[in-house]
Parts: structure tokens; C-alpha cells; sequence
């Protein structure tokens, strides 16, 4: 019933029986099927967001390295989630009697890696909002391009106690001396496996200088972002010449076989 003189339309009356969930129109929420798994589309122009978009795939040619030195029941630790690109492909790796702890310094980065685990129903997966450093503490992370300023808490590595480590996978820009501040334990007990993404030239030769102090050797590897064999099957190369400088190390009493890439 409407009232014309003053314009007031009655409110609609709910019929719907009690005890009944009510349907509710919500808006499409665009969602991509990458080669390891289900994944929240990101509005993101970064260089993940357009490869996880255009390939189905993130810098596939690091996994093709990990895949031959990962065991099914092993414990890997990511830090920096990356929307859970490679985490897909790790809990797959480490299968059900293994586990991912991931640990992401970034509000949003943590909660779309939850969203991809819970797509993929992934129970071995244990998702962490923190930063890695010396000890714990609150720490304020600065503005970037993708985020906000924003408090995060601190934690250190050895303070998670995870037991057995088998590799850590840095993919966190400028997260390895902050790791290793806090992980002389870890490092010393159990001697995981080591893959970082590098930063600057300057920062290089300090995260290799304090990767050998403890007893590792390292070696360069330099993945192509764009791959031929890419999950979508797109020949668009949209990275041309593009690679991600990258380092693997391993402690000098594992015999680990890197003959194939140059040792720094």
C-alpha cells in the first residue's frame, strides 16, 4: 500500500516460512583456475596477478627445481604468500602426512591465501599472519604500491617451533636476513633447504655472505616468468626476456646434487 500524499511505500512483507535460508542475489566473484588449483581472481597489476591471469601459472620453472628435491611427508615453510600461487603446488608436493606453514607479513596478502585454501579444501596447509625477524615484536610495514601502511607482529622462526624443516621457500622481497636473524636454531638443527628470491645487488652480496657463514653453499638460478608450456596455453609472451634472479642453497654437509647450476 502506498501513501501518495507523502510519498511513504509500506515495507514488503516477508513470506518467507520461518526457519527457511532466504536467497540472496550477491555479486559474481571472478575466480581462475590455475594449473594447481582454484584461485580468487586479483584486481592486482602486479607481474602475479597478470601471470596467474594470462597462464594459469606463477614462475612455473622454480617449481620444476623444488620438484626434484621436495618429498611427499616433508615440512616446508613459505614465507611471503603470494595469493598461494606456489602453495597449492606445495601442499600437493608434501601430500597429506607433510605440511606448508606460510607466513605472510600482509593483512590482504593472509586473508586471499586463506580464501585459496578453503577453495581447495587443503588441510595440510597452516596459514600464518606475522613477519619474521629476531624476536617477537610489533612492527609497522610501510606503504607500497599493493598495500597500506599497516602493523603487523613479529615473530622469529625458531619461535614457531616446527620440528622437522626441510625447505624454505623466501618469497617475501628482502626477507631472508630478517628470517635468519631469528632462525640460528632451526638453521643449526636441522639445516632445511634454502630458495630466495633476490632484491638488490647490494643486499645480494649480504644475504649470500650471511648464507655462508652458516655452513651453506649457494647456487643462481634464473627462472624464466614466461613459459611455452604455460597452463593456458597462451603463446603471448607478455614477460619478454624477463627472469627472476634467484638463489637455492644448501647447508655443505647435505649432498644435494646442483651440478647443473653455477655456484655463486
Amino acid at each position: 500500500m502506498s501513501d501518495h500524499n507523502n510519498g511513504v511505500v509500506a515495507a514488503p512483507v516477508d513470506t518467507t516460512p520461518k526457519g527457511t535460508a532466504r536467497q540472496v542475489a550477491l555479486p559474481a566473484i571472478p575466480m581462475l583456475q590455475t594449473r594447481y588449483g582454484v584461485m580468487l581472481a586479483s584486481p592486482s597489476v602486479s607481474a602475479l596477478a597478470r601471470s596467474l591471469s594470462t597462464y594459469g601459472e606463477w614462475v612455473e620453472q622454480e617449481l620444476d627445481v623444488l620438484g626434484a628435491l621436495l618429498e611427499e611427508g616433508q615440512t616446508v615453510l613459505e614465507y611471503g604468500a603470494e595469493l598461494g600461487a606456489h602453495t597449492l603446488w606445495l601442499s600437493q608436493m608434501v601430500g597429506v602426512n607433510g605440511q606448508v606453514h606460510v607466513v605472510e607479513p600482509r593483512r590482504f596478502g593472509h586473508i586471499a591465501l586463506c580464501s585459496a585454501l578453503a577453495l581447495n579444501h587443503l588441510r595440510n596447509v597452516y596459514p600464518m599472519h606475522a613477519s619474521l625477524g629476531d624476536a617477537r615484536r610489533d612492527v609497522v610495514l610501510g606503504a607500497t604500491d599493493e598495500h597500506p601502511e599497516e602493523a603487523s607482529q613479529q615473530t622469529s622462526l625458531d619461535m614457531l617451533a616446527l620440528g622437522q624443516l626441510h625447505l624454505i621457500k623466501v618469497n617475501q622481497p628482502g626477507g631472508l636476513l630478517p628470517l635468519l636473524s631469528g632462525a640460528e636454531k632451526i638453521l643449526r638443527d636441522q639445516q632445511p633447504l634454502i630458495y630466495f628470491r633476490l632484491s638488490s645487488a647490494d643486499m645480494a652480496t649480504k644475504e649470500i655472505a650471511a648464507l655462508k657463514a652458516q655452513g651453506y653453499r649457494c647456487w643462481s638460478h634464473l627462472p624464466y616468468l614466461y613459459s611455452t608450456d604455460n597452463f593456458n596455453g597462451s603463446a603471448s609472451n607478455i614477460f619478454p626476456g624477463w627472469v627472476s634472479q634467484n638463489v637455492i642453497a644448501a647447508h655443505r654437509d647435505n649432498s644435494v646434487d646442483m651440478a647443473h647450476l653455477t655456484e655463486l
